[in-house]
């Protein structure tokens, strides 16, 4: 079986020879740049500087034999980068303020100041001598409760739709990238690319849009009509001509969820939320018929998977199972045979920073042995793998899913 069909089973709720993992395929559940290099040394690899593919949170891109080393199924795919081949020519060095040896596709995008501190000018956030990622003030969400509540002009956000349409050239360009890529590998191919537009925190962050979906819920179903409209048109005119060189589309990241609950309320998905997203998937399924639509959601979501599915997505993505107060059993319950969770293979806030490397593969054991039964199960960590991790561990972790052996 190779590492696609294996994939593509799993995803199906069929049967595989074991069970599939990903690393990074999805940024969200990738692994810091600072770690990779101990994980590299782990495996026993040669030494090289980390791609830092996503330049936010500090995420490491990891190389073809890395993947092998860990038997990984998965690769990642962005409009312009992969890691199913080296793209030397696409990388470029750039130390971090001389923290980290590194790789990135712009060094111009950042500058090191005198107390160690790097920031990326043209996004506002900065990463202190002390973090390993980079942060802005609010998260760059600005909270200002003074006066009305901020709305986007709808005249402005069509036009803006209007005018961020793919050429042909530009469709023509990415589907011969794309064939290359899925001539390059037999691992399953995740596509992180343009997405539904929607989200809890679209506009003016997740202090201040849940409020205006409450206060004017009319003004959001019309904002949201609009979106939605555009994005279809956007991805269709792009999945109608790729969709034979992909099998996932991570097509949405929408974190509804906070350690303990929603940011807004189920209700509130389903009216303004769980329409749009429906008419979106349903016209990513027919415009290509076999890829499966993935959202990205952290957090304490658990009392949204009946609507989530009802959404049309084929897989969910992180599965913090660890936030809201219910196990990994009952996500994998409610989700059984009606949507693949992607992660939550181990618990990256407690257990693979606080425990040791036995507490580790236990944890992995047991939750692997459970998401994996009936299928729909893809292994990776719950988020990110931060800097702290030793390679060790995350050695540990892939090794004891992979002995777990037929699903």
């Amino acid at each position: 079986m190779t590492s696609r069909e294996r994939v593509l089973k799993a995803i199906a709720f069929e049967e595989t020879d074991r069970v599939p993992m990903d690393l990074a395929g999805m940024p969200s559940t990738g692994v810091s740049c600072f770690a990779y290099p101990d994980l590299v040394a782990a495996l026993g690899l040669p030494y090289r500087p980390p791609r830092v593919y996503d330049t936010g949170q500090m995420l490491a891109l990891p190389e073809p034999d890395v993947l092998d080393a860990l038997e990984i199924d998965v690769v990642t795919l962005s409009m312009d980068y992969t890691n199913a081949f080296a793209e030397p020519e696409k990388w470029l060095p750039y130390d971090f303020g001389g923290r980290l040896a590194a790789l990135v596709r712009d060094p111009g995008m950042f500058q090191a100041l005198p107390d160690g501190t790097v920031i990326q000018p043209r996004g506002g956030s900065r990463m202190p001598p002390a973090s390993h990622v980079f942060e802005s003030e609010h998260g760059g969400q600005p909270v200002d409760f003074a006066g009305d509540l901020p709305k986007p002009d709808l005249r402005e956000v069509e036009a803006n739709n209007k005018n961020w349409r793919f050429t042909n050239e530009q469709i023509d360009a990415t589907a011969r990238y794309f064939e290359r890529v899925r001539n390059a590998t037999d691992r399953a191919i995740l596509f992180c690319g343009p997405g539904a537009g929607l989200g809890i925190g679209a506009y003016y962050g997740i202090a201040m849009f849940p409020m205006l979906c409450l206060a004017e819920p009319e003004f959001v179903a019309k904002l949201h009509e609009i979106t939605i409209h555009y994005s279809i048109e956007r991805v269709q005119s792009l999945l109608e001509v790729i969709h034979p060189f992909i099998d996932v589309y991570q097509c949405s990241s929408d974190d509804w969820g906070t350690q303990n609950q929603t940011f807004a309320s189920p209700d509130m998905f389903d009216r303004l939320f769980k329409p749009y997203y429906r008419r979106f998937t349903d016209a990513l399924h027919a415009a290509g018929p076999n890829v499966k639509t993935f959202l990205h959601s952290c957090g304490a979501i658990y009392d949204l998977l009946d609507m989530i599915v009802e959404s049309g997505f084929d897989i969910l993505n992180p599965v913090q199972w660890s936030a809201g107060g219910h196990s990994y059993r009952e996500w994998k319950d409610k989700a059984r045979n009606r949507i693949a969770l992607w992660g939550g293979g181990v618990n990256t806030q407690a257990t693979l920073p606080l425990g040791t490397v036995e507490d580790v593969e236990r944890e992995v054991r047991a939750v692997a042995d459970y998401m994996r039964r009936d299928g729909g199960f893809v292994f990776c960590a719950i988020h990110n793998i931060l800097a702290e991790i030793p390679g060790e561990k995350i050695v540990a972790m892939y090794r004891a899913c992979r002995k777990l052996g037929i699903s």
